[in-house]
């Protein structure tokens, strides 16, 4: 792994709290970088939280941070270490997507606007493996990178007051599924039949930072078995070797 990557900027928000920042775009070298350090971070005592986003941690811990240059030197060692070994991470998941007009309202439009057809939008969004950077926005909403540049589109004007969930959709250079019903803006563009949240699992949501995407197309008909299977508990997503 590239050794490059060095931690450029270190701001205590509070006094128990380090916000740690490297140089560059999102990338699967970045994100594959942060969670190796992540799970390095995580058996220390001190540390008592990190939250992962696109070329940061957020590092909550018990002690009183006396010193930037401890943490810095101390990360910058882990990195050293991840730097010498060439470690795995991260599933890849596979998910069922109906692009079909009565999951996908806003489909051809978006073709229209991106000069495509809409079989075309379809083998784009579907033929990418896409990284998992870090989970927010919603429980089990996963921000993904990847998308074909050709598919970058700008967010609504007006965004949707009540998208259902399990919506696919993209906005910007982005895109990904709404876990839950909820207001947004981005282009809805198809359905997967999965819930990518559920608090009664361990974990509630099968995928995490470090993971691969792809999106399978499906017909109407086969979205409705695996929703009906979903919901008698019978489906159970698994990843791809």
């Amino acid at each position: 792994m590239n050794s490059n990557l060095r931690p450029i900027r270190l701001f205590i928000l509070h006094p128990k709290a380090l916000l740690v920042e490297w140089k560059g775009e999102p990338s699967f070298l970045m994100i594959k970088k942060l969670v190796l350090l992540k799970r390095a971070l995580e058996k220390d005592a001190q540390v008592e939280r990190i939250t992962l986003a696109y070329n940061s941690l957020l590092l909550q811990l018990s002690k009183k941070i006396e010193s930037k240059d401890f943490w810095r030197e101390r990360i910058e060692q882990l990195e050293t270490e991840i730097s010498k070994n060439n470690f795995e991470i991260g599933s890849h998941w596979v998910i069922p997507v109906c692009y079909e007009k009565d999951y996908a309202p806003d489909l051809i439009a978006a073709a229209h606007t991106l000069n495509l057809k809409t079989d075309d939008l379809i083998e784009l969004h579907s033929q990418t493996s896409y990284v998992v950077n870090f989970i927010g926005f919603l429980p089990g909403f996963l921000y993904l990178s990847g998308l074909d540049k050709r598919l970058h589109l700008p967010r609504k004007e007006k965004p949707t007051l009540f998208v259902p969930s399990s919506s696919v959709g993209i906005g910007g250079n982005q895109t990904g599924v709404y876990p839950q019903e909820s207001p947004g803006g981005w282009h809805l563009i198809g359905k997967t039949p999965l819930s990518l949240f559920d608090p009664n699992h361990s974990p509630p949501c099968f995928a995490t930072a470090g993971d691969t995407i792809t999106f399978d197309p499906i017909d109407s008909k086969t979205f409705l078995r695996i929703e009906k299977e979903v919901h008698k508990g019978f489906f159970k997503i698994k990843p791809r070797v």
